[in-house]
């Protein structure tokens, strides 16, 4: 739909140009729903009231703690759910498609590539949100900063990141546990993780959103093998997710609790930091911390903030905050006031979109462009239309470009140049891959007065005309001038 927007908004720009074509015609997806539970409020208590105690009737042995209780629990699925959904290949040279063992067999994973630099780095274990066992390229999308859940900002820094699907997705093993067997499985990416040479094995850490953040502080619950724990937005019981989800045993109160961590705080010893937004689930988060304190549990709640409009700016003092963790031993501190200057700052620079190779066997072509940008077959037949599969307001989703081939003529060049000029556009003639093009930008306006940043390009190539032509909203052209800069630069045709 968005492409077809551009394509149309496109042609009412070019009409103009009717001149120049005729020289050269006679060819041619996920946030997470969050139930949110609004009880009457409660004053906080100066001190925790104490850790909840296992139900009584309950045939759970807690006296080992969680990891032990966990483990010799076996959980009862009343639904039997997974899904076969492709992992998609990710963007070559930043990340890799793996598989980690775990004990229902191998899962797939997207692992940060080696930087081949011979040193040791911190990563950090990303769940995603959703209760989806999968992994898909939402990493590499660019949602809008109320709403980013991709956990990207931590590779974009520098960060090995590691995104682990989990049972019964994606073709894998096993079945959906909804936060039960999910908790051996990211033991057994922290493992995987560990056996990387290229990984700082005392700098691995752990962090998630949403259904992901509580199976993070599952995880925090079960082992201290984590330098340290970020767990946005995660409930106390699992009665306050979204229960059309469960696939267990619904009937059976133990099943609960095994998924609650309300119930295993005290089993916390890596620093675990539970951070909400306000008008999101701080209501499970102020629970937790009434009801236990440590040294190892930090709680945030960030006022003029929600569920996930928080990560954004949250995501960000975290990472800093990797990044200084040097010593020897684990030194991250998080105060308030980090956060709510982080929240009052906004977002100040859109992320730069990854880049990944194409090749148009047609044309001979090879260029980079976004790795979320698609490349089809315009519906005219005589190209090429190259835009994002997302229709998120920004600059990387609003951003495309079309290529269109035309039988080249003497003097078409010239002409072409000249006719641009007097349209209002600056032109230059430059080569591109060693042949010579014509460089054309101008905002133009259509009817209702809307701008669109343009950049013609017409490239002579043997007896053809390649014509590259790149569009976006004004508001966002000086974000994407860059990036269009780089896809020109990256053109290279076969020999």
């Amino acid at each position: 739909m968005k492409g077809k927007f551009l394509r149309r908004a496109l042609a009412l720009i070019l009409a103009a140009m009717a001149a120049v074509s005729a020289t050269a015609c006679g060819l041619a997806g996920n946030a997470e729903y969050i139930e949110r539970t609004r009880g009457k409020e409660t004053e906080k208590s100066e001190s925790a009231f104490g850790l909840k105690e296992i139900p009584k009737g309950s045939h759970i042995d807690a006296s080992g703690g969680f990891a032990q209780a966990h483990d010799a629990f076996t959980t009862t699925l009343k639904r039997e759910e997974n899904d076969d959904y492709t992992v998609p290949e990710p963007p070559e040279g930043v990340f890799d498609l793996v598989t980690y063992p775990s004990e229902v067999g191998d899962l797939a994973a997207y692992v940060s590539v080696d930087p081949e630099d011979g040193k040791k780095h911190p990563l950090i274990i990303w769940v995603v949100g959703g209760w989806g066992n999968g992994i898909d390229d939402f990493p590499f999308t660019y949602p809008e900063w109320d709403n980013d859940q991709t956990g990207s900002v931590f590779w974009q820094n520098g960060i090995l990141t590691m995104y682990p699907s989990f049972r019964g997705g994606n073709g894998n093993p096993g079945y959906y546990e909804a936060l039960f067997g999910e908790v051996d499985d990211i033991v057994s990416a922290y493992e995987y993780a560990v056996s990387l040479p290229y990984v700082d094995s005392e700098r691995i850490y752990l962090g998630g959103h949403s259904t992901g953040g509580t199976r993070a502080l599952l995880a925090s619950e079960y082992t201290d093998k984590f330098r340290a724990v970020f767990c946005f937005g995660a409930v106390d019981e699992i009665k306050y997710h979204n229960n059309s989800q469960f696939t267990f045993d619904t009937k059976n109160k133990d099943e609960y609790i095994m998924r609650s961590p309300i119930y295993w705080l005290d089993n916390i010893k890596s620093p675990t930091f539970l951070i909400e937004g306000r008008d999101g689930n701080s209501e499970n988060l102020e629970r937790m911390e009434r009801s236990y304190q440590s040294d190892a549990l930090h709680y945030f709640v960030v006022e003029n903030a929600d569920h996930f409009s928080v990560l954004a700016p949250a995501t960000k003092v975290v990472a800093e905050k990797i990044l200084a963790d040097t010593d020897a031993e684990v030194n991250i501190n998080i105060s308030q006031s980090e956060l709510d200057e982080a929240m009052k700052q906004g977002r100040t620079e859109l992320p730069a979109p990854v880049m990944t190779g194409r090749y148009i066997e047609e044309l001979g072509l090879t260029f980079s462009c976004p790795y979320i940008w698609e490349v089809m077959y315009n519906e005219e037949g005589d190209g090429f239309d190259i835009y994002s599969r997302y229709e998120e307001p920004n600059a990387w989703d609003m951003a495309g470009f079309y290529i269109t081939v035309y039988q080249s003529r003497d003097g078409g060049m010239q002409y072409l140049k000249e006719d641009m000029e007097s349209e209002g556009y600056e032109v230059s003639e430059t080569t591109i891959s060693g042949k010579p093009a014509v460089d054309g930008v101008a905002v133009l306006r259509d009817d209702n007065g809307d701008g669109y940043y343009q950049r013609y390009i017409f490239l002579e190539n043997g007896e053809m005309y390649v014509v590259f032509e790149f569009i976006i909203y004004e508001e966002y052209a000086e974000e994407v001038k860059p990036v269009f800069q780089d896809i020109v630069d990256s053109i290279v045709f076969d020999a």
